[in-house]
């Protein structure tokens, strides 16, 4: 399965992790941007006298650990993915829900005593359930604070673009109303809607699933339990059915057809999995070509002495050797799969190809030879001897003389012409006997020119035959290689993408599209741009961030000093009081705006836009920026280049389908 993840980019890489392991194609296209917001001032206070934490997201969990260092706190999360979110973090004490709002809600029911005190829940600024209201009337206190916040993109990303174009998508995820929402408004600004058309959406309840149906999706489906286990069984669930049909997709059966009254009821459907055909395969081509050589042969030795004698003799003098097939070196071929298979095709092509061309030969030989035979032309010969007979037969008998006019004739030996007569008699019933047979021999040469006529014409046929099937194997083992490489592509970009936000190296993965790059020039330059930081990988977004402040204040400190003793002296002291103003709202362009406007970047998540503000800084800072000027320019620069490899993998998987 190809499958669109719409999550934010931290989660998406999660997922698409998940969904590559079970073996899918994941394409990241996060329709939200994730930012953390600053807690207000009575979070500490609240959060420290709260009995326990509510967590509706994994985000919460996050936007609670950047906003308190406090762990020990017990924490009710809504699910099991927040719930492992909340343990990677630190938190000591986690509960999972296993469910949604409200089997979270029944949770805090079951555990909880509203004496014991309030209850802090961690949301972002949309929610689909009010805990505090839902609570309230089990006497529960829920202070509501909205830690962060998923600020929605302008236009769908570039990958999913693409994808969607390319009709290279399986099916499609929704983890919320609201992304399903924001998805339905980008695809129809984009007018993109009728290329989801072959596409099923899986949302994760019907909450999430209802406004997807104002597009045209082949089938649409939620999820058994609103958890993303739940959604990943249903992609594979989906996978195994085989996406057939332009039925939509329910929990529920659909009611069976009425028959009409008398009839006998149909038999019960049973639910079949489809399986998609691979084609002959390497070894049936060989067997194939084989096949039709040897049907060739077996004709020519059948037809062998009704050949004229020119081409009976060209046939004993000239020995058809077949070509030999080519040897692989299995020891020299790499152990990749995609490589091994396309030697392994073009090797069978080219063999059966020559096979053919030379069945074509002998089938025009054999036509030539049939057309070309005279048909029954009169022998001049026989002609001849056919006059004399006929001379012969017509000559008058010669006249007797009266028995009273003439002697008693003595005996006398038989004319000579009397003896001539009996002879040419003789010789025209022999002449007639060999008259029959020639016309006998001639009536069987024209049945068997027939015959040789319709044995080049079930020949060619089976030649006809023959390519047709090569070209199907050909066709059908070029798309499932295309495919193939396709997919590992988009796994190879999705594990790249992971080193980069965690600020590990990616020597190894970026080592396995090696072999993928053979006569793909744009995907061996991506390869090139990435390589200068494989081996120790770029700094993360988070630890740019981290030591942004250390480098806003050196900054700042070199700005202020020049050479008058009052400024050197207050850049001493702002170096050691770090002392600035904060914030995105910070007007002007001076040193210190401009630091606080980048770092709200940062935290923003807008690397780039950061990167620009420091640059754009007066040259004495740049013996404080330099370093972080480099760092986050090869992050940048790292995370174009996959951006890049997850667009040709979009393309590719476009191409194979």
């Amino acid at each position: 399965m190809r499958v669109l993840i719409t999550r934010p980019e931290r989660e998406a890489t999660a997922l698409a992790t998940a969904l590559i392991e079970r073996g899918h194609a994941a394409v990241i296209a996060p329709l939200f941007r994730l930012e953390f917001l600053r807690p207000p001032p009575d979070f500490t206070e609240t959060l420290a006298t709260c009995q326990a934490v509510l967590l509706t997201s994994a985000n919460g969990a996050r936007a609670l650990a950047e906003a308190s260092d406090q762990r020990a706190k017990p924490i009710l999360a809504v699910g099991d993915t927040t719930a492992s979110t909340a343990e990677g973090l630190g938190f000591a004490a986690v509960v999972s829900a296993a469910g949604d709002g409200v089997a979270l809600a029944e949770l805090v029911r079951r555990g909880l005593d509203p004496a014991k005190g309030p209850l802090v829940h961690v949301s972002g600024a949309d929610i689909a359930l009010d805990l505090s209201q839902t609570l309230a009337p089990d006497g529960f206190k829920v202070h509501r604070f909205v830690l962060y916040d998923a600020r929605e993109e302008g236009a769908l990303p570039e990958s999913a673009r693409a994808a969607l174009e390319a009709r290279a998508l399986d099916a499609a995820t929704f983890l919320s109303p609201r992304a399903a929402s924001v998805f339905v408004r980008m695809a129809t600004d984009a007018g993109l809607a009728d290329s989801l058309r072959g596409v099923t959406a899986i949302a994760i309840s019907p909450a999430a699933l209802a406004p997807l149906a104002a597009l045209p999706f082949k089938a649409a489906v939620a999820a058994a339990r609103p958890t993303r286990q739940a959604v990943l069984d249903e992609i594979d669930r989906l996978a195994e059915a085989g996406v057939q049909g332009a039925l939509t997709m329910s929990d529920t059966p659909s009611p069976a057809p009425s028959s009409p009254e008398g009839a006998a009821p149909s038999p019960p459907v049973t639910p079949t999995s489809v399986m998609g055909r691979r084609g002959l395969g390497v070894f049936g081509a060989f067997i194939t070509g084989v096949v039709a050589a040897l049907l060739v042969l077996a004709g020519a030795m059948i037809s062998l002495p009704f050949w004229p004698e020119e081409i009976r003799a060209m046939w004993r003098g000239q020995g058809i050797a077949a070509a030999p097939t080519p040897a692989i070196d299995l020891q020299a071929v790499r152990a990749d799969a995609t490589a091994v298979a396309n030697a392994a095709v073009e090797t069978s092509r080219r063999d059966l190809s020559a096979r053919i061309d030379d069945l074509e030969k002998r089938v025009r030989a054999l036509s030539a030879t049939a057309a070309e035979r005279p048909a029954a032309a009169p022998d001049p010969a026989i002609a001849e001897l056919r006059r004399q007979v006929a001379a012969l037969e017509n000559r008058p008998a010669a006249p007797s003389a009266p028995a009273a006019a003439a002697p008693a004739p003595a005996p006398v030996a038989p004319p000579a012409g009397d003896t001539d007569i009996a002879a040419l008699r003789l010789e025209i019933a022999t002449l007639r006997g060999a008259l029959q047979t020639l016309d006998q021999a001639m009536a069987g040469q024209k049945d068997e020119a027939a015959r040789q006529r319709e044995q080049a014409k079930a020949l060619a046929d089976a030649v006809d035959k023959a390519r047709a099937e090569t070209s199907a194997v050909g066709a059908g083992e070029k798309k499932a290689l295309g495919a193939a490489r396709a997919s590992a592509v988009v796994g190879v970009a999705a594990r790249i993408s992971s080193a980069l936000e965690s600020g590990l190296p990616f020597a190894p993965e970026l080592g396995l599209l090696a072999p993928l790059a053979q006569g793909d020039a744009k995907l061996a330059e991506i390869i090139a741009a990435l390589q200068p930081h494989a081996q120790t990988g770029v700094a993360s977004r988070v630890s740019l961030a981290a030591g942004f402040p250390a480098v806003a204040k050196a900054a700042l400190a070199d700005d202020l000093a020049d050479d008058s003793f009052g400024e050197r002296l207050l850049g001493k002291i702002k170096g050691l009081v770090s002392l600035r103003r904060v914030g995105a709202d910070v007007p002007g362009d001076a040193v210190e705006a401009k630091l606080a406007r980048a770092e709200a970047a940062l935290e923003a998540g807008d690397l780039a836009k950061a990167v620009d503000l420091v640059k754009s800084l007066p040259p004495q800072t740049a013996k404080a920026t330099s370093a972080w000027l480099a760092r986050a320019e090869a992050h940048l620069a790292a995370k174009r280049a996959v951006d890049q490899l997850s667009s040709h993998a979009v393309t590719l998987l476009g191409a194979a389908r």
